[in-house]
């Protein structure tokens, strides 16, 4: 089982599921009447807006003839993924220095300063204020800013 959830690790388990429907050709409609399960609910699990419960991953197991727990293995792995990605970012500014209208098209909170510098830096090079310069120097290191400015 590990060399197959290896493979998977960290996608949601509807995705997966999804896959596996439309490698076998099945329907999800019928397949969720067949274990008993409302339509809407299975398809939102499919499309990863839901999470996978214990009693649906038994039942979907043991109709495709998946090992026994590894719906539920890949939803913790997707758990697991989800969390890091929340505390991945190491670059943790003070947002009240910044105004809201240098970022007017995005969620100034949903920015992740790690992976999207080259915007941020651009950005409050060319419109921020001294003072938001200032804080962009306490974030990231000398010759970030200069590759990117």
């Amino acid at each position: 089982m590990f060399q197959a959830i290896t493979a998977v690790k960290g996608i949601h388990p509807g995705v997966y599921l999804e896959r596996e429907l439309k490698k076998r050709n099945i329907s999800k409609g019928r397949f969720s009447l067949s274990i008993q399960e409302y339509p809407q609910t299975f398809v939102a699990v499919t499309k990863g807006k839901r999470r996978m419960n214990p009693s649906l991953a038994l039942r979907i197991e043991r109709e495709l003839k998946l090992e026994e727990g590894f719906l539920m293995t890949l939803q913790g792995f997707y758990d697991m993924e989800v969390e890091k990605r929340k505390h991945s970012s190491s670059i943790k500014p003070n947002l009240q220095r910044f105004r809201p209208a240098l970022f007017w098209e995005t969620d100034m909170a949903k920015l992740n300063w790690e992976l999207q510098q080259a915007y941020i830096i651009r950005r409050v090079m060319s419109r921020g204020t001294k003072q938001e310069q200032q804080e962009l120097a306490s974030l990231y290191e000398a010759s970030i800013i200069k590759r990117f400015s």
